[in-house]
């Protein structure tokens, strides 16, 4: 198995960057033609659904819609991957950031009882203690 990181899983997502993205193509090619998986930690994908939206201005729906596709491509393996849908459930039907419902999700199977915070957005889920 091989890890990505959140620029080259970014890269090959948008191909924005010619050389770049060639070269996680390549990487990610490389690895499927010798019937390896690409690992996708929680805080790639934290980083990943950051980027989409905030320097990509894409969609929350096709971010969602993006990370779906990543959590059913053979190639790539979450994970956390429970935590993960888990979470993405959440954001797609909540105001705050992905990163924030993976923290509940972990937290909560942690053993906590709630996760306390700031963020407002978080206010009606009952993940959370808004302070």
């Amino acid at each position: 198995m091989k890890g990505l990181d959140t620029n080259v899983l970014a890269r090959y997502l948008t191909q924005d960057d010619p050389k770049q993205s060639e070269r996680a193509d390549a990487f990610i090619n490389t690895a499927v033609v010798r019937h390896e998986r690409c690992f996708v930690s929680p805080v790639v994908l934290c980083e990943l659904t950051w980027v989409l939206r905030y320097a990509y201005k894409i969609s929350k729906a096709d971010v969602v819609m993006t990370i779906e596709r990543l959590l059913n491509t053979r190639q790539f393996e979450m994970g956390n991957r429970d935590h993960v849908q888990e979470a993405l459930g959440a954001y797609r039907a909540g105001r705050a950031d992905f990163a924030d419902y993976l923290i509940g999700a972990l937290a909560h199977d942690a053993g906590c009882d709630t996760t306390a915070t700031f963020d407002r957005r978080l206010r009606d889920n009952r993940a959370f203690q808004v302070l």
